[in-house]
């Protein structure tokens, strides 16, 4: 099956919240729940040749505290490997949003 970039992926703000607060309860008080990425970086990703979106790989940086690493996807699935890839997001907590359904 071929990528489009247009695949379905909205999720209510209910059900999010559930998926959210189950990593939370069962990652220790102290780790990262969630990664902010620019704008820049997501468009760079985006405006390569070929690419119809962005795969999400899970990773632990050098403390081993997750890491999200982004790279641009292919209509025929394949990652964008010798293009621009985005790591180092943001981490809450440090750089998060005040307090909603998703982060408490």
């Amino acid at each position: 099956m071929s990528f489009t970039g247009n695949e379905e992926h909205s999720i209510t703000l209910a059900d999010a919240s559930v998926l959210t607060e189950r990593f939370r309860d069962n990652m220790p008080w102290d780790d990262t729940i969630a990664e902010f990425f620019g704008k820049a970086a997501l468009l760079e990703i985006l405006e390569q040749e070929d690419c119809v979106g962005i795969r999400f790989y899970y990773g632990f940086d050098d403390q081993m505290r997750p890491s999200l690493v982004a790279v641009g996807a292919k209509p025929n699935q394949d990652d964008l490997v010798n293009g621009f890839i985005a790591e180092t997001g943001r981490r809450c907590p440090v750089y998060c949003s005040t307090p909603n359904d998703l982060n408490s």
